[in-house]
């Protein structure tokens, strides 16, 4: 097989259309895991491809089951995508247990020139739990050091850190400032779990501190939100946008993805963001 350190070397052209790679596990409803990654690739003008983690049993109303991919297998899969395909970005989302995140970062720790986002996920949004304890740590200690961003909400923050959840603004930028001590580039601590009638992130990097403000929006058709995000930063990045740019393009495109959200009619729980918002129009519009 071909070398994958110079196969993920090659640089793009100006003109070529970016590539773009999810690592994480699968929602056959549609509205999260790789299914969400993909359909965010293509909203954000990127080409997007997928590694298969794990498969869950899920629907809007939560996950009933998890069959997890043997790790050699998923380190098999991202090998022979960078063996033949230059990557510009990786996205890494469910790891599931230590063994998967142990497999996924040797592979990556070879490839220093391609952007990682790291969005930690933990729970899904219907409470079951989708990271053994033991993966955590070797969450925090293989795969936080590779990431260019990671983008935990608050309770996944506090977990990595092992801390109470932050409570107020000032917290959520104490907890992002400590996180980047696991060496990540930038950190993007995610404040839709605060109270109130805004939903903050806040983004540590050597820049500093950035804030991204937006309203929050009365809907509970808010699944996949985490996964839509994280991936429109790596597509941005695998443009050439520096975290920050990316980070607010990825936060305005999930803004509009979140209230057009209600156009959709899939299940009966927590429904999808609309990810095509900007590109589908109304049947029978001019």
């Amino acid at each position: 097989m071909t070398d994958i350190h110079n196969m993920a070397g090659r640089s793009s052209s100006a003109a070529a259309i970016a590539n773009v790679l999810s690592i994480a596990g699968s929602d056959p409803s549609g509205g999260a895991g790789i299914q969400a990654d993909l359909k965010t690739f293509s909203a954000r003008g990127v080409y997007g491809m997928a590694v298969v983690t794990a498969l869950t049993a899920q629907n809007t109303q939560g996950v009933s089951g998890i069959h997890v991919v043997p790790p050699d297998f998923v380190a098999e899969q991202i090998r022979t995508v960078f063996a033949d395909i230059r990557v510009d970005a990786v996205k890494i989302g469910m790891i599931a247990d230590v063994a998967i995140a142990g497999a996924v970062a040797d592979v990556l720790a070879r490839l220093h020139e391609v952007p990682v986002v790291l969005d930690p996920v933990m729970i899904a949004k219907g409470g079951a739990s989708l990271l053994t304890d033991d993966a955590v740590a070797a969450l925090t200690g293989r795969l936080l050091p590779i990431a260019t961003v990671i983008t935990p909400n608050l309770p996944e923050a506090a977990a990595l850190l092992g801390e109470p959840e932050a409570c107020n603004r000032d917290e959520m930028a104490g907890q992002a400032l400590r996180l980047m001590r696991f060496g990540a580039k930038a950190v993007l601590v995610k404040g839709g779990h605060l109270p109130g009638a805004d939903s903050p992130d806040v983004l540590a990097s050597a820049a500093g501190l950035t804030w991204f403000e937006a309203p929050r929006v009365a809907t509970r058709n808010t699944h996949g939100t985490g996964c839509t995000l994280s991936s429109a930063i790596a597509a941005e990045l695998a443009k050439g946008a520096l975290p920050e740019e990316a980070v607010a393009v990825a936060k305005a495109y999930v803004a509009g993805a979140i209230n057009a959200a209600d156009a959709l009619n899939v299940g009966s729980g927590h429904g999808p963001v609309h990810h095509f918002h900007a590109l589908w129009r109304d049947e029978g519009a001019p």
